[in-house]
């Protein structure tokens, strides 16, 4: 059994842990089985079993996951998915810019091997967790957090939705980061959740966001052959 007394008077001691645990532990655990034997295989299964405990563990009291604009989140969600892969549709050279795939983003390919990207138990898996695990995760760290934190270190007393444009921009900028050589799209996709959470003010809806790109983003690269946005 876990200690959830213990960890509960963790959390309010340090109130940043429900909302940064989760995505560190997440990041870190990719960071650490990527390129390495036995592979992803192997490693991803993992990581995504460190991230729902660290979720289980640290976040039970404040994810939120109520949704109050069901449509407007799902056309948001749908929004970005055609944002991020308009580039590459209409100039297919785009991605090869040195703006794009150079020493520090790293390359527009996949390193999924061939075995993996025709396992059904990887690809529910893989999939499940595109739209299930991560936009848990990374909206508790963007949108909950981060973009209070850069308003105030006591960002619990920020409202969810709080707009000051440095904020707004920081939480983009270092989303945009995250995403590699697909960082311009990173960036409007950083700016259009942002946006929806100064609307909203509500995790729930930036979550369903998330998750619905992350969805069609799924179905894009599965049906379509497209691996490379599996980075």
């Amino acid at each position: 059994m876990f200690p959830t007394a213990e960890l509960d008077r963790l959390a309010v001691r340090y109130p940043a842990l429900p909302y940064v645990a989760p995505f560190v532990a997440f990041l870190l655990a990719i960071a650490i089985g990527h390129g390495r034997p036995p592979g992803p295989g192997f490693w991803y299964p993992l990581t995504v079993a460190l991230g729902i405990v660290s979720l289980l563990l640290f976040s039970r009291r404040v994810l939120n996951i109520r949704v109050s604009r069901f449509t407007g989140s799902i056309l948001l969600g749908a929004a970005v998915f055609a944002v991020w892969i308009a580039p590459d549709l209409l100039w297919p050279s785009y991605r090869t810019h040195l703006l794009f795939q150079n020493g520090l983003t790293g390359e527009a390919r996949s390193h999924l091997p061939d075995f993996l990207r025709n396992s059904a138990w990887f690809l529910v898996l893989r999939v499940g967790s595109s739209v299930l695990l991560v936009p848990l995760v990374e909206e508790l760290f963007w949108r909950a957090w981060l973009m209070r934190y850069a308003i105030s270190k006591d960002f619990e007393q920020v409202p969810l939705g709080t707009y000051t444009a440095a904020a707004f921009w920081i939480t983009a900028a270092l989303f945009a980061s995250e995403h590699g050589p697909y960082w311009d799209v990173g960036l409007l996709a950083g700016i259009a959740y942002n946006w929806w959470m100064v609307r909203t003010r509500s995790l729930g809806d930036c979550i369903l966001a998330h998750a619905v790109t992350n969805a069609l983003l799924a179905a894009y690269v599965i049906g379509g052959n497209h691996w490379q946005y599996w980075l």
